[in-house]
């Protein structure tokens, strides 16, 4: 097999997260079942079975090797960047981040990545509400899991998975203490969802509304850049 068959491949039958199995074969079965009552209604839930395939991809990213280097933890769209204070469960309520959120949908790949180095200094899960995430009260209302984290720039940066409209399990693997690798897997949110980034109010956002984000890869920030220019590195 040569390196554009092995490429088609990936894409074709991309690797999907451990939590995903699970799905697939409970849609499998659905399938057949409904296939043996009605032809057509097996052909529906076949489609199903491969949407929840692709739904649980995971497929292996190249996160840029910059110091300080803040990435998009998931993938899908930036749907505000706000000023606000930090999160209150976390202790960083008195203090001023730049937020960015980052809203899933259900097309998109939902393995979630850590935006920096470091190490956790706190957490939190809330329970809550399963409102529309892409509304601003989500971050407060909505069931989530808050992380903070200490850079190895000696920053402080948040960031918090947000149950949606259609997302019913917040799976984080992150405890307080763990060390991570800017782009390393953390956890991943089923069905639609969103992710929350806090940066440091002096620290500004290098994407802006409406940019699609790749998890691991796009570029949100660096916290070392203090004339902001976007620095130098792979971007997507």
């Amino acid at each position: 097999m040569n390196n554009t068959d092995l490429s088609m491949h990936k894409y074709i039958f991309p690797n999907i997260n451990q939590d995903g199995w699970k799905f697939v074969s409970i849609f499998a079965v659905l399938t057949a079942i409904l296939g043996l009552i009605w032809g057509p209604l097996g052909f529906i839930g076949l489609i199903l079975t491969v949407w929840c395939y692709y739904f649980f991809r995971d497929p292996e990213r190249v996160t840029p090797d910059i110091k300080g280097v803040v990435v998009s933890p998931a993938d899908g769209i930036v749907q505000m960047i706000t000023r606000v204070t930090g999160p209150e469960e976390l202790g960083l309520n008195t203090k001023t981040f730049n937020r960015v959120s980052i809203f899933m949908s259900v097309f998109n790949v939902h393995v979630n990545r850590a935006p920096a180095t470091g190490h956790i200094i706190a957490e939190k899960y809330v329970k809550g509400k399963f409102i529309n995430a892409s509304l601003d009260k989500a971050s407060k209302d909505n069931e989530r899991q808050l992380l903070a984290m200490k850079t190895d720039t000696d920053k402080t940066i948040a960031f918090v998975q947000i149950a949606g409209l259609v997302a019913r399990r917040i799976i984080c693997l992150a405890k307080t203490g763990d060390s991570y690798q800017a782009g390393q897997r953390f956890g991943w949110i089923r069905f639609g969802s969103r992710l929350d980034v806090y940066l440091p109010a002096d620290v500004e956002p290098l994407v802006c509304v409406g940019q699609t984000m790749t998890a691991g890869e796009t570029i949100l920030a660096n916290l070392l850049s203090a004339s902001q220019e976007r620095p130098q590195g792979v971007i997507r």
